[in-house]
């Protein structure tokens, strides 16, 4: 295969994960013109293409190297490494995005009074999963059938074509539909970034690693906030203990007033009122939660 000189990221063309997967490379100063097609996206300042195709196939892609990045699901990386054979060896989970999230659960009948995992054993089980699932089973030492499905998994037991579904379950409004109801979870899932365990060893390989930071800095970003507040020197400690997790807070003095500081603390996730309220019973006024827009360590 010709050697490229440009990075190519595979990605969902068309799904829940599209739009949350360009939002976070454009957030990584990525841009790109969409060919006429729709199926490649040229990268216009950075040399990182993008090639739009069906979620399945993007693991496979990357281990053929036809790209060197992917954006897929959890779900669907786990399930290629489990059935793709040898060829599926060499791929890693390089960071998980924090969008996409679901789970791969078995769901069975609402009136199965259902209790424990051996209730499965000698029962017909439909999925699109079956090496996520088989796992499952012989892990637990359960010999159920699994009956594999392209789509519509969860009309199965409704049809009597299975007894119980393995299927991805976000809000179980489907299930519910469905009369089904959730019974154990196999796969906590989300958007990840794949590629090769090993590196390309040329530009290629540098152009991922800048991307890796990035990433790591848009993703500490958007689950973090900037908290700015006054307080006072005796009640420095007590305000202290109760800021959210982060790095040490910055302290600035206030002109004119010796006794007072102002505190800068970079907060990893949320600030909720209920801990503004709290920090505020310890000493602190005047604050104010900014939203990060760009951060670089």
């Amino acid at each position: 295969m010709k050697t490229r000189d440009r990075l190519r990221i595979a990605m969902q063309k068309s799904g829940r994960l599209t739009e949350p997967a360009l939002d976070l490379l454009n957030r990584c100063g990525l841009t790109f013109r969409q060919s006429r097609d729709k199926l490649f996206c040229f990268g216009e300042g950075e040399p990182v293409d993008l090639l739009l195709v069906r979620d399945d196939d993007i693991p496979g892609l990357i281990a053929q190297g036809v790209c060197d990045l992917g954006i897929v699901g959890r779900n669907v990386l786990s399930e290629y490494r489990l059935t793709a054979g040898r060829e599926a060896e060499e791929l890693a989970e390089w960071r998980a995005l924090g969008f996409g999230r679901c789970r791969l659960s078995i769901a069975v009948p609402q009136e199965l009074d259902y209790r424990e995992a051996a209730q499965l054993q000698g029962q017909r089980i439909a999925t699109s999963y079956p090496g996520l699932l088989g796992e499952w089973l012989r892990e637990r030492g359960i010999d159920a059938g699994v009956v594999t499905l392209a789509g519509s998994v969860e009309i199965a037991p409704r049809l009597g074509t299975a007894d119980a579904i393995c299927d991805l379950v976000q809000s179980g409004g489907t299930l519910v539909a469905n009369q089904l109801r959730e019974a154990e979870v196999l796969l906590e899932s989300e958007a990840v970034l794949a590629g090769a365990k090993a590196l390309p060893s040329d530009e290629r390989g540098d152009m991922i690693e800048l991307l890796l930071k990035r990433l790591d800095g848009v993703i500490q970003v958007r689950e973090s906030r900037l908290l700015l507040l006054q307080t006072s020197r005796h009640a420095l400690e007590a305000v202290i203990r109760l800021l959210p997790g982060g790095p040490q807070p910055t302290l600035l003095p206030v002109a004119g007033q010796p006794d007072q500081l102002m505190l800068q603390a970079l907060c990893a996730g949320e600030v909720s009122w209920r801990q503004l309220e709290e920090i505020k019973k310890a000493g602190a006024r005047e604050m104010f939660v900014l939203p990060v827009e760009k951060m670089l360590a």
